[in-house]
């Protein structure tokens, strides 16, 4: 593959972490405003389906050859996004984090069951490396083993466990088109919140309080999530699935980054040290698969 062309796969991933590590601002003000993190997650994924329906003669075209592969992906794409917005609002945001970032611990495990990759000599030596880079991050020896410990620190796991079965889904599913993955992303995600809404109730209340800045901050964030989820799926679909979660983890850079301008909140020591582990290992990241590997 050409250079420029081995490069925007990474790109996508990365416009995927720059994201991720940025949505939690808007959403942090939309809690302010009133509105759970449940009921803006809703909302904001049926906004990028709208966003994305141009999409929808193609999708529609695809439906037949879904199958088991594309169901799970709805499901495992749902769950990630909305257990992730669930156990961050409800738990304590650093073990939340931690325990999510275990992903590239599941998708080894993911990409061997359901890809046959292998990874070579450096694969362990850089994916030891950035998950030293985000325990270095996230983890405070005062809170104990990055073992759950409620039910916040479980949807944190679980959903990481759905982040990382949703990238090898994608790249397994071969036969589904980049835009019926981005359409499965929102459907899935969109599809598992609501129920969970109609349980929570006080959903019509919600709705009619909504303030139209709101309303224009969740259009932001809906057509923001709908050009990304098709750069993310793009890549993790032309890269190997282990490569993609190390890429990924630049989240946690991107996000304490932006937690420094936006919130205050002081970079020390620790985060510089392990923003640059996860660097480190991303820019290796390229040596990941071996030989025997399918990437």
């Amino acid at each position: 593959m050409p250079a420029k062309q081995n490069m925007l796969p990474v790109i996508g991933v990365l416009s995927g972490a720059l994201v991720w590590g940025l949505i939690w601002y808007p959403y942090r003000m939309l809690q302010d405003a009133g509105l759970s993190g449940a009921m803006a997650t809703l909302i904001s994924y049926l906004w990028a389906m709208v966003c994305g329906a141009f999409m929808l003669p193609r999708v529609w075209r695809e439906r037949g050859d879904f199958g088991w592969w594309g169901v799970l992906l709805v499901l495992s794409a749902g769950w990630a996004n909305l257990g992730y917005v669930l156990g961050m609002l409800h738990g304590e945001v650093m073990r939340v984090l931690l325990l999510f970032y275990l992903a590239p611990v599941w998708t080894i495990l993911f990409s061997f069951w359901m890809l046959g990759e292998r990874l070579n000599r450096y694969g362990y030596l850089i994916l030891a490396l950035s998950l030293c880079g985000a325990l270095v991050m996230l983890w405070k020896p005062d809170l104990g083993l990055p073992f759950p410990q409620n039910i916040s620190e479980w949807l944190g796991l679980s959903a990481g466990m759905g982040f990382a079965l949703s990238n090898v889904t994608s790249r397994r599913a071969t036969h589904l088109s980049v835009e019926a993955k981005s359409f499965s992303l929102w459907l899935g995600t969109a599809g598992l919140t609501l129920p969970f809404l109609m349980w929570q109730g006080g959903a019509a209340g919600q709705l009619l309080a909504i303030s139209m800045q709101s309303w224009v901050v969740l259009a932001i964030i809906g057509g923001v999530i709908c050009a990304t989820s098709f750069a993310v799926q793009y890549g993790v679909t032309h890269l190997t699935a282990n490569r993609a979660v190390v890429l990924f983890l630049f989240e946690l850079v991107f996000a304490s980054v932006s937690s420094y301008f936006l919130a205050n909140e002081a970079m020390d020591v620790r985060d510089i040290i392990g923003a640059v582990l996860i660097v480190s290992a991303s820019l290796l990241s390229g040596k990941l698969y071996s030989d025997k590997s399918l990437g």
